[in-house]
């Protein structure tokens, strides 16, 4: 029942590691990964809503949520 959640988390931390080690590298494709890092932040967060009963789903679904937020914010800039 968690299996896809769980998948969706480990997909969301590994672009997210992604688009922080470009970001620092000063890679011309951060904002390119970071754009990416925000659909998949959004999906994640979308899949941890519909376990918000547990304490870390819903956690981690306001923090994809805000992450997706900044992800954007450093593709725009």
């Amino acid at each position: 029942m968690m299996a896809r959640c769980i998948q969706t988390d480990m997909e969301c931390a590994a672009i997210c590691y992604a688009a922080a080690e470009l970001m620092s590298l000063g890679s011309d494709k951060a904002k390119e990964v970071c754009l990416i890092c925000a659909e998949v932040c959004d999906k994640c967060a979308a899949e941890c809503e519909k376990h918000d009963h547990h304490d870390h789903c819903r956690e981690c679904a306001v923090a994809c949520r805000k992450c997706a937020e900044e992800c954007r914010a450093m593709a725009a800039a």
